[in-house]
C-alpha cells in the first residue's frame, strides 16, 4: 500500500486494499522484509482521495458514533507512476527492542543472546561487538491492554523490579527448543533474572499498569488508560505474531436499491460540497450553474433533485431506519420472479427462483433468490486486542466494545467496495418456530446457553449476547453449505462469505463472494441456487459424520478442560472454515442442531425422513 517515491525506490512492503480493512489496519503489527512495524493511523496516510458512498452505512455510523460529518474513503493505492505524488501508509518501527544473533558460548545448554534497544544498533540493523557486526531480530514479546494500547515491555523493570536503577546488559536465556515461556528468562549482567512465564500471569502484575501508549498514532500519542473502574488496565503479555494481537471491528452492508437509484447516485458526488445546504429550488438552480454540479445532475429535473435533498435531510428512507440486516433481507425476499437471463447494469440485480414443494426438504425452503450482481461496502471503525469485536446478530455495531481509535480525531474511516454474486436460501418461519418447540431442541439450547455463560465467566469484560438457537443452526448449516458448494461453483471455500439473517423479517443464509474490482463474479453461486436441493443434501451428509467423531459429536459446550464454550458438535474436521468467510470468527456452531450424528438424535432441524 506504500507507493513509490519520486526516486523510484520500492516501498518496504505492499498490501492489498481489502487487507488493510480486515487484517493490516491502523494499529496492526506486521513483519516487513527487514523490520517489524505497526501500521500507522489515518493521520499518517497519504494519497487518500477516493470517497466511498453508501448512504445507509454512513448514516448508521454517524448516528451510532455521534460523528455527523463522518465520511468513508478507500485506502490509498500505488499509482504505478514514479512521477506521481507520493501515496502510502506510514508504518512505525515496533517493537524497539531486538535480540542479537550472537551467542558467547554456542556449546552451553542455555542459549543466551543479548537483548538491546534500537538506539544502540549500528545503522539500525546490527550489534557491533569485537569489531564484528551481528544481525538482530525484533523481540517477539510486547505488552498491551484491553483498551488496545500497546508498548514495549520495560525489560529492566521486568528483570530487576521497577524500583531498581540497574541498566547493565540484558540477555534472553532459552532452554530447549520448544519456545515455552517457562524455558525463557530475561537475565541481567548483575545476576538478576526472571522467567517469562510470570509475565503471562495477570495476577502477578509483572508488567505493571498500562500508560496508554498508542504508537500507531505517532510519537507522543499516549492517552490516559482507564478501565471500567477508572483505574489503568493491567498490562498483558502479547506475542507479536499471535492471532489475538489485532481484531478489526468492521461493519458491512449490502447495497440495496432505492426507489430512484439514478437520482441518488447523481447527487452523491456533489452533496457535501454543494447541495447539503440548499434551502429551496431557486438555490438549487443557482448551484446547478456550477460546471461540476451541472455535469453530475445532467438530465434530471429540479423537482427530482429537490425531493432527494429533502429525503436525505429528513433522515433517509425507511430502509435507513431499519436494522442493517432487516432492510437487506426484506429487499432480497421482495425480488421479482426470474424472467430471463438478462443481467442489468448496476450494483444490485436479484431474481427469485421457483422452489419445488414436492418433498419434505423443499417444503422447509421458503424462497431461493439468485443474486446476479451484488455490492458490499465494508468499513472499519476501530480495533481490539485479545478479544474479537463482532457486530450484533442484526448487523448493527456493538456499542459496548472498548475499541481503540484509528486516528487522533476521527473525521473519516477506511472502507472498501466488493462486487460479486450470491445466492439467498430462505427457510419457512413456521418450520423454524415448530422446531423450537421440540423438547430435545430446548434441552440442547440449555446446554449451549450454559456454555455461553461459562464463556462469559472466563471473559468478564465481554458484553456479547447469546444469539439464539435459530442463528446457531443457520450458522452451522452455512458452514456446511460453503464446504459443499465450493466443490461445484468454481470458487474456493475461503473466497465464499456468509451472511446470516434471523429475525421477524425472515430466516435465511446469503452465500456471496466478491472482489474490489469492477467484476468479481464467475456465475458459479448463481448456478448453485438452481440446484440448491442437491447441494443442501450434500451439505447435510457432510454434517452427519466428522473425522473426529465420536469425540467431536460428544463435546459438551461447558467443558472447562477444552474451553470451547461457544461450540457444540463442531471442530476443524467438520464445521470450522476460513475466518475470512465466517461472520462470527468460527464461534456459535453446532451441527447437532442441523442433522443427526453419532451422539445426538432429536434436536436436528432436518430429520432423516426428510432427506
Amino acid at each position: 500500500m506504500n507507493g513509490r517515491n519520486r526516486g523510484g525506490a520500492r516501498p518496504n512492503g505492499q498490501i492489498r486494499q481489502s487487507q488493510i480493512i480486515t487484517t493490516f489496519g491502523p494499529g496492526a503489527l506486521v513483519d516487513l522484509p527487514n523490520y517489524a512495524a505497526i501500521v500507522g493511523g489515518l493521520d499518517h496516510w497519504q494519497g487518500v482521495e477516493k470517497q466511498v458512498f453508501e448512504e445507509r452505512l454512513i448514516g448508521k455510523l454517524q448516528g451510532l458514533l455521534g460523528l455527523p460529518g463522518l465520511k468513508m474513503y478507500a485506502p490509498p493505492i500505488d499509482p504505478g507512476d514514479p512521477l506521481a505524488p507520493r501515496t502510502g501508509i506510514t508504518a512505525w518501527m515496533f517493537p524497539e527492542w531486538f535480540v542479537a544473533q550472537y551467542e558467547p558460548d554456542a556449546t552451553a545448554k542455555v542459549r543466551s543472546r543479548p537483548l538491546i534497544h534500537r538506539e544502540t544498533l549500528v545503522k539500525g540493523k546490527y550489534l557491533a561487538l569485537d569489531k564484528k557486526k551481528y544481525p538482530v531480530v525484533p523481540i517477539r514479546f510486547v505488552q498491551a491492554c484491553l483498551n488496545g494500547h500497546i508498548s514495549d515491555i520495560d525489560w529492566y523493570g521486568f528483570a530487576h523490579g521497577h524500583a531498581n536503577p540497574c541498566r547493565r546488559q540484558l540477555f534472553v536465556d532459552e532452554r530447549g527448543t520448544g519456545g515455552d515461556l517457562s524455558d525463557i528468562a530475561i537475565r541481567c549482567e548483575c545476576g538478576e533474572s526472571r522467567l517469562m512465564i510470570s509475565a503471562a500471569q495477570i495476577s502477578d502484575q509483572a508488567l505493571g499498569f498500562c500508560r496508554g501508549h498508542r504508537p500507531w498514532l505517532g510519537p507522543a500519542a499516549a492517552e490516559k488508560c482507564g478501565g471500567e473502574n477508572g483505574k489503568p488496565e493491567i498490562n498483558r503479555l502479547l506475542i507479536r505474531s499471535a492471532s489475538n494481537a489485532y481484531f478489526p471491528q468492521i461493519v458491512s452492508v449490502i447495497s440495496i436499491p432505492d426507489l430512484n437509484e439514478k437520482v441518488r447516485k447523481a447527487v452523491d458526488p456533489v452533496w457535501e460540497d454543494f447541495l447539503q445546504h440548499v434551502e429551496n429550488i431557486p438555490e438549487l438552480q443557482k448551484e446547478r450553474k456550477r460546471a461540476k454540479v451541472n455535469s453530475a445532475l445532467e438530465g434530471l429535473a429540479d423537482d427530482l433533485v429537490w425531493s432527494e435533498i429533502l429525503r436525505r435531510r429528513g433522515g433517509g428512507s425507511e430502509a435507513f431506519k431499519k436494522s442493517i440486516k432487516q432492510a437487506e433481507i426484506e429487499t432480497l425476499l421482495a425480488s421479482p420472479d426470474e424472467l430471463g437471463e438478462d443481467i442489468l447494469d448496476g450494483d444490485f440485480y436479484a431474481r427469485t427462483l421457483a422452489v419445488s414443494k414436492s418433498n419434505k426438504l423443499g417444503a422447509k425452503i421458503h424462497r431461493i433468490v439468485l443474486v446476479h450482481r451484488i455490492r458490499e461496502v465494508v468499513a472499519q471503525v476501530g480495533f481490539t486486542r485479545f478479544e474479537a469485536a463482532m457486530a450484533e446478530v442484526d448487523g448493527e455495531l456493538d456499542l459496548g466494545v472498548r475499541r481503540a481509535s484509528l486516528s487522533r480525531e476521527t473525521t473519516w474511516i477506511p472502507s472498501i467496495e466488493n462486487r460479486g454474486e450470491g445466492v439467498l436460501i430462505s427457510f419457512q418461519p413456521k418450520a423454524v418456530d415448530s422446531w423450537l418447540q421440540i423438547s430435545e431442541v430446548q434441552r440442547r439450547g440449555i446446554q449451549l446457553l450454559e456454555g455461553f455463560r461459562a464463556w462469559q465467566h472466563a471473559h468478564p469484560n465481554s458484553k456479547a449476547n447469546f444469539p439464539g438457537l435459530p442463528y446457531i443452526m443457520l450458522h452451522s448449516l452455512s458452514h456446511l453449505l460453503i464446504t459443499a458448494v465450493s466443490l461445484e461453483c468454481g470458487y474456493s471455500a475461503s473466497s465464499i462469505r456468509e451472511r446470516i439473517y434471523v429475525g421477524d423479517a425472515g430466516y435465511g443464509i446469503l452465500l456471496h463472494t466478491g472482489t474490489p474490482d469492477s467484476e468479481g463474479t464467475l456465475g458459479g453461486l448463481v448456478q448453485v441456487g438452481r440446484k440448491i436441493e442437491q447441494h443442501l443434501r450434500n451439505a447435510l451428509e457432510l454434517g452427519r459424520l466428522c473425522s473426529n467423531d465420536p469425540v467431536c459429536a460428544q463435546h459438551s459446550p461447558q467443558n472447562t478442560h477444552e474451553e470451547r464454550y461457544l461450540m457444540g458438535s463442531a471442530c476443524h474436521g467438520c464445521l470450522l472454515i476460513a475466518e475470512t468467510s465466517c461472520e462470527r470468527f468460527n464461534q456459535y456452531l453446532d451441527r447437532s442442531l442441523v442433522v443427526a450424528n453419532v451422539a445426538s438424535s432429536g434436536p436436528e432441524f432436518f430429520m432423516d425422513s426428510e432427506l
